[in-house]
């Protein structure tokens, strides 16, 4: 396929893993036609049910004729298909290995915890879970910090695969801040993503695509009912 081919994206405003994708496509400079999913939770479109038959789920990239599914999958295809610079994943082997293996530790062990502190059922299960919320993140730090190389970003002067991996943190963790009253991502403990979490939502291809956290408490609140 060319790289003339018409691209469209399937996202919802408020979901943190289309947020990957826009950021990834900003990045490389890439023309698409955006298709917001306004309540996606409650309703799909044929097009998203058509082209994501499995899951069912955004974001969809859809690619001339064909359709990619799953977040970070879609952003390592943005980064072959639109080869040009900047490139989103290192290009060393090993790196690209370690920057795939901490993506997968995100989206399993942090957002697992995230949803464990949200789905306590009690107050020893929710201080349970809060524990392994830190505990996690606090392994997060140690990531950063090793793989930053004392520069701005997870892959170190630039923004690449695996800072869009953990941007998709920052939403949620404002929520579950916002909901518990306790404060997961502070100076004390995680100093180097407090300071990357700031350079991240500023920078001009993450932007104009992720809601400030205001927006994303009022979003839980009315998907969850809760004044």
């Amino acid at each position: 396929m060319g790289q003339n081919d018409t691209v469209k994206l399937i996202g919802s405003w408020a979901s943190p893993f289309s947020i990957r994708v826009r950021a990834a496509l900003h990045l490389k400079s890439v023309k698409y036609e955006y298709l917001d999913e306004p309540d996606v939770l409650r309703s799909k479109s044929e097009l998203l049910l058509k082209s994501n038959p499995i899951f069912k789920k955004v974001p969809v990239l859809i690619h001339g004729d064909v359709s990619i599914c799953e977040s970070l999958n879609i952003v390592q295809y943005v980064d072959e298909a639109w080869s040009s610079a900047p490139s989103i994943l290192p290009s060393h082997p090993y790196e690209r290995a370690n920057a795939r293996f901490w993506a997968l530790f995100i989206d399993e062990k942090v957002f697992g915890s995230l949803e464990a502190v949200g789905g306590a059922q009690d107050d020893e299960g929710r201080t349970a879970a809060a524990g392994k919320l830190m505990e996690n993140l606090a392994t997060l730090e140690e990531a950063f910090q090793k793989t930053s190389k004392g520069l701005g970003f997870f892959g170190g002067e630039n923004i690449g695969f695996l800072d869009l991996a953990c941007g998709t943190l920052l939403g949620p963790v404002s929520v579950i801040e916002a909901f518990s009253g306790v404060k997961f991502l502070r100076e004390e403990t995680t100093p180097g993503l407090v300071q990357w979490a700031e350079k991240f939502r500023a920078h001009e291809a993450v932007k104009p695509h992720m809601p400030t956290p205001e927006e994303f408490i009022a979003f839980a609140k009315k998907k969850f009912n809760v004044e």
